[in-house]
């Protein structure tokens, strides 16, 4: 028979593993594969992927735009017209949010959340929260051409994803053609 402090230990013992294994399950959510949302935006004919490198003069911008040095030698995008895909990463607070962000004519046309990792500041991912992209465009200083709204607990994954948002607009100038 167990005595009362000994219940006590193993309730609290089962709870924090309990904890723990719903932390882990939630450590990353996959909300839409990157393959799936990419045959979205191109309704199943998926374009061949092209490789955007970036050079010296494209990484200087794209280090202030992102407000870090730490970002790829070469980033995938798929085109087609007028209208680019782009699947960005970036720190939330710790660990990378997977994004997708269309551009079309130098406007986002949409921002999703693919893949979240990240304990807290999972609100991004929702409609109410991206929607806020769209119609957005490049303006001085490489900034938005509309404020985007935080969401209080999240304030690090809201930075993380406006920032994909004015990169995705950047670089869509780069390969933009005139």
């Amino acid at each position: 028979m167990m005595s009362r402090s000994q219940k006590y230990v193993y309730t609290l013992a089962v709870l924090t593993t309990l904890c723990l294994w719903h932390t882990l399950a939630i450590a990353e959510q996959v909300y839409l594969a990157p393959k799936d949302f990419l045959a979205q935006v191109f309704s199943g004919a998926v374009p061949d992927p092209k490789v955007l490198w970036i050079t010296k003069g494209l990484r200087a911008e794209a280090n202030t735009i992102m407000a870090h040095s730490k970002g790829p030698r070469r980033i995938r995008y798929w085109s087609r017209g007028t209208r680019s895909a782009w699947i960005l990463e970036e720190i939330g607070k710790v660990k990378p949010i997977t994004t997708g962000i269309v551009v079309d004519n130098g406007f986002i046309e949409r921002v999703t959340v693919l893949v979240y990792r990240e304990s807290r500041g999972w609100e991004v991912r929702h409609s109410f929260f991206t929607d806020q992209f769209i119609g957005a465009q490049l303006v001085a200083n490489r900034q938005l051409s509309r404020s985007i709204d935080g969401i209080s607990g999240a304030t690090l994954s809201v930075s993380a994803l406006t920032r994909l948002s004015r990169l995705a607009l950047y670089l869509h100038e780069k390969i933009s053609p005139g």
